[in-house]
């Protein structure tokens, strides 16, 4: 089933809002072994809550702009392929959506993960820093290194999503429900997280280097650099763990969400 633009727009914003909120202490977790400081340095245990407010505030639209513009992107493909759907619309359409959706969760996320490692006491004083360190622009430093990280993310998670659900579904003869879907989701997430635990490394590098007056972390490829000459590679990984693990659940709660979602907005008949 093909979702229109506005049921996916709304479907998106409930799921990315749901996922990011309840598992945003595994976030903290993650980003703080990420952290040039170290995992104690940037707060440990303690206050595993803190940067939640601006990721919240940039779930529910970034997430909302992602599948609104995935699903028209695969039904554009499919229309233009005859009506047959190929492995690599899936691929296509999520790496724009993934592109669009950067646009909106840059400056909520980089200011996330500031007050996560513990920078800055509360959002005044994170915001008020990145800006007096190079304007509003500053807001959107590390949006090249995000893409980069969600594009490859995207093309290996959701080309595995669409083709175990199409199995599935063939399989049991009938359409894949929700909690199946989570599922897809789940497991696609994890294979996708660990392959891109890297760039992830390098974009919390670059974010929380944002309000610095001198930058030691500056574009994806220099940043991967400069951890793995100065920590080992193994830095680069810093995090796998309770990244796959955010993925992996965050994955079956986010597709659960959406599929639930849509399943009770088509309902309506409002679309």
């Amino acid at each position: 089933m093909e979702s229109p633009f506005t049921l996916a727009l709304v479907a998106g914003g409930c799921a990315g809002t749901c996922v990011d909120v309840s598992l945003h202490p595994l976030d903290t977790l993650k980003t703080r072994l990420m952290s040039k400081d170290g995992f104690w340095k940037a707060g440990g245990m303690q206050g595993t809550w803190k940067g939640v407010v601006p990721i919240a505030l940039g779930s529910a639209p970034g997430a909302a702009v992602f599948f609104s513009t995935y699903e028209t992107m695969k039904g554009v493909l499919k229309r233009q392929n005859g009506g047959k759907e190929e492995w690599y619309h899936a691929s296509v359409s999520s790496s724009i959506g993934e592109f669009f959706a950067c646009s909106v969760r840059v400056p909520t996320v980089m200011l996330g993960n500031n007050l996560q490692v513990g920078k800055y006491s509360n959002l005044k004083d994170a915001a008020s820093a990145i800006y007096r360190a190079g304007g509003l622009a500053n807001f959107w430093t590390g949006f090249g290194t995000m893409v980069a990280r969600d594009i490859p993310f995207a093309i290996i998670q959701f080309p595995i999503y669409e083709s175990i659900k199409a199995k599935w579904a063939e399989i049991q003869g009938c359409p894949t429900g929700p909690l199946q879907g989570a599922c897809c989701g789940s497991f696609a997430g994890s294979v996708a997280g660990a392959a891109t635990c890297p760039l992830e490394v390098a974009k919390t590098r670059i974010f929380i280097d944002s309000g610095s007056a001198e930058r030691k972390y500056v574009g994806t490829i220099s940043t991967l650099s400069t951890v793995a000459r100065e920590e080992g590679a193994a830095a680069l990984f810093s995090g796998l763990g309770p990244r796959v693990f955010w993925i992996t659940l965050g994955g079956f709660v986010f597709f659960g969400a959406y599929e639930g979602a849509s399943k009770q907005l088509w309902k309506t008949g409002m679309w």
